[in-house]
């Protein structure tokens, strides 16, 4: 889903943790003297060591400008084991600064940090320059003890983004930026993170792959002269196992059926069956989408991520309760069976926002923590097999 960018954190400064906090230490340095500055260290953690053996981490999508990371982890009574945020890349001054702002609230208040990377002019601007400048802030931020995963340019294949539908480009780019990541950055990681396939090829967004060019061939996977739900919504965009750390797909209850924006309650059983392509839901085609959760979970080994997952509520509607939808939605992505049925599922992020959504033109609340009833259903049904941040916060050496 399309997010505010990093610069709403940008409030957050006098948040920050005291003298000690990343954003103080290297903002006044010369982006040429950043990569040789010691810096103060929690506990450094190499990528492998992210992913839980058990269970799955949770994590959270804030609007980080209405509600800080502090205050959600107050209110869930937990403090987010995963904390989320997006920035264009290549980022401006400001995107820099914000990025470090942010680091230190997951230090205080979190653990990690899932950074999501949009090109937002384009893949060709994904240059080794801006690349470089990434790893350098990336390994300062692993330095002063807070792990990233970096979701690079997720939803990739769909058409409504600046880099979809370029499988080619696509990988080339990802590719670049895991090869500087892996090198540069130890306590960083790299998810790969289509859309849901349900829909595909996702006709009449501004990016569509024209028929004729090298994408559209690339991406007619079944060689037939068209692009259709027959085609693989992920295969082609796969830019290898040696790129990728983590696999990660967003999985939402709009509905059961367009149009969009109606409360409606999801269907028992929704959310795996979208996870292993099973679903054929909301007004969709009964051919089945491949099954991601074993092909790129189970086959390959990877940890799968659900960066996204909430339900939609409309406040302006009638239908279904609130607390009704959103629990039987929770009830199913944080069910006792998870872990044993998807023992490769290792990070599930709720989506705390409450905002006008473009594909109803309307307000959706999709929040867990923003009525206290909703909130106290919400806690009180959170599972012991989620692995949460720790108690106490990081406090570099030296603060």
């Amino acid at each position: 889903m399309k997010e505010t960018s990093l610069v709403a954190v940008v409030f957050v400064a006098a948040l920050a943790l005291g003298g000690g906090t990343l954003a103080a230490q290297i903002s006044s340095q010369p982006e040429e003297e950043v990569q040789a500055a010691p810096l103060p260290s929690c506990t450094v953690l190499d990528r492998s060591e992210l992913v839980p053996g058990t269970g799955a981490l949770y994590g959270v999508n804030l609007d980080w400008e209405d509600k800080p990371l502090a205050d959600y982890a107050d209110r869930l009574g937990h403090r987010p084991a995963v904390s989320v945020s997006f920035t264009g890349f290549p980022y401006d001054e400001r995107g820099h600064d914000n990025l470090r702002m942010a680091a230190d609230q997951v230090r205080a208040h979190g653990r990690m940090l899932l950074l999501t990377l949009e090109p937002e002019d384009g893949l060709a601007e994904v240059t080794d320059d801006a690349v470089r400048r990434l790893t350098t802030d990336l390994a300062a931020i692993n330095d002063s003890g807070v792990p990233v995963v970096v979701r690079f340019a997720h939803e990739m294949n769909g058409s409504w983004y600046a880099w979809g539908h370029q499988p080619t480009a696509y990988v080339e780019a990802y590719r670049r930026v895991a090869d500087a990541v892996h090198e540069q950055a130890p306590g960083s990681a790299m998810m790969w993170a289509p859309n849901y396939g349900g829909g595909y090829p996702f006709t009449g967004g501004q990016h569509e792959a024209e028929p004729g060019s090298a994408d559209f061939a690339a991406l007619d996977t079944d060689g037939d002269g068209a692009l259709t739900m027959a085609d693989d919504p992920y295969a082609p965009y796969y830019p290898g196992d040696d790129a990728v750390d983590w696999v990660g797909m967003s999985l939402y209850h709009w509905g059961d059926q367009h149009p969009w924006g109606e409360n409606e309650l999801p269907e028992p059983g929704k959310f795996a069956a979208q996870l292993t392509g099973a679903y054929s839901g909301a007004g969709g085609d009964d051919r089945a989408v491949p099954d991601f959760y074993a092909e790129y979970g189970q086959r390959r080994g990877k940890p799968v991520a659900i960066p996204e997952t909430a339900a939609l509520y409309n406040p302006a509607q009638g239908g279904a309760d609130e607390l009704a939808i959103k629990q039987a939605w929770w009830g199913q992505v944080f069910d006792e069976s998870i872990p044993q049925d998807f023992p490769q599922l290792k990070m599930i992020s709720w989506f705390e926002w409450d905002k006008h959504e473009v594909e109803i033109d309307g307000p959706v609340d999709w929040t867990a923590t923003n009525t206290a009833a909703v909130r106290d259903a919400f806690t009180a049904d959170l599972p012991d097999w989620l692995h949460w941040g720790p108690e106490e916060s990081c406090t570099p050496a030296g603060s």
